[in-house]
């Protein structure tokens, strides 16, 4: 028996995408974007300041990089811990070291567990992300609006009291959304965020209360999805993040600025074991002719006019 024709009709059937989120383009067919003083490459790093919950609910899933064990879970908890209270000093010695301007996505509640690594932060005066409350609080579409939209309220407020000046980037707990999040972030006055993982380039996102930016942070080179999720090695980690980092600077010589992200953990990167790693990528990524580190905003500013 066929099919009614009438179930074959959908109304937003359109060329690349059923939504009207953001305009369908292809990366190469875009216009170049040009890097200050002719750099081909701009490098971001960014780092995932966390607070996971010993008392996880796991609402509607566990975090990545959450408790696993019955509770309580002491081992993953104080491994998490470690990354707060040592392993985050070690990655910010070696960001000054190779001169780079990291930016942080901080959980709304260190504010209260860790108010001396928030003061640290806030003197060094690099760029901050709102990280919703902590680990254990997804945005997902079980949630209300009007209970999502306090969540972004909440964790806003209290990085910005804290930080003492405006937060503006935003990436969600798990990356994890509501179909409502992007709309109640620009109602919460944010002005990007870093959830989509769709692109190699910023780009313009539409919400019903006005366009948000798309910034691209990968998850592919992220540590712990390569080291954790994937189970590949440290090394295998640093040759992945250099193959990328040789591919988008040949792209670039013929098609224009290109984004090389790293997406990092303390509890990860900031081991002892680990930190070497970090240094022997960065210190290839910034000795290749036409690299750029530069925070996300500076980006976001060349690439909006």
């Amino acid at each position: 028996m066929a099919l009614d024709p009438k179930l074959l009709q959908y109304r937003r059937r359109g060329r690349g995408m059923d939504h009207d989120r953001y305009e369908w383009s292809r990366l190469h067919e875009r216009e170049p974007v040009n890097w200050p003083d002719g750099a081909r490459l701009a490098l971001w790093v960014n780092v995932c300041v966390q607070f996971f919950p010993l008392n996880q609910r796991g609402e509607p899933f566990a975090p990545p990089g959450g408790m696993s064990m019955p509770y309580p879970d002491l081992r993953h908890f104080s491994l998490r811990d470690y990354g707060n209270r040592v392993g985050i000093f070690r990655l910010l010695d070696t960001f000054d070291r190779f001169r780079l301007k990291p930016s942080f996505a901080v959980n709304g509640a260190m504010v209260e567990r860790a108010p001396y690594l928030v003061s640290v932060l806030r003197e060094r005066g690099d760029e901050i992300l709102a990280h919703g409350w902590d680990m254990d609080s997804l945005h997902h579409g079980g949630l209300a609006p009007e209970e999502e939209s306090e969540l972004i309220k909440r964790s806003l407020d209290s990085l910005q009291e804290a930080m003492g000046r405006e937060v503006r980037g935003w990436l969600s707990p798990a990356r994890n959304e509501s179909p409502s999040t992007p709309d109640l972030l620009a109602e919460q006055g944010l002005g990007w965020f870093a959830d989509w993982v769709n692109d190699d380039m910023p780009y313009c996102f539409h919400t019903r209360a006005g366009d948000l930016w798309a910034m691209p942070l990968s998850n592919e080179l992220e540590d712990r999805f390569i080291l954790m999720q994937n189970l590949h090695s440290e090394d295998s980690w640093v040759d992945q993040v250099c193959d990328a980092c040789d591919f988008l600077l040949k792209e670039a010589d013929t098609a224009g600025g290109r984004i090389l992200s790293l997406n990092l953990h303390p509890w990860l990167m900031g081991q002892p074991h680990r930190i070497g790693r970090l240094e022997a990528a960065l210190d290839y990524i910034t000795s290749q002719p036409g690299a750029w580190p530069a925070a996300p905003g500076e980006i976001l500013k060349v690439c909006a006019g």
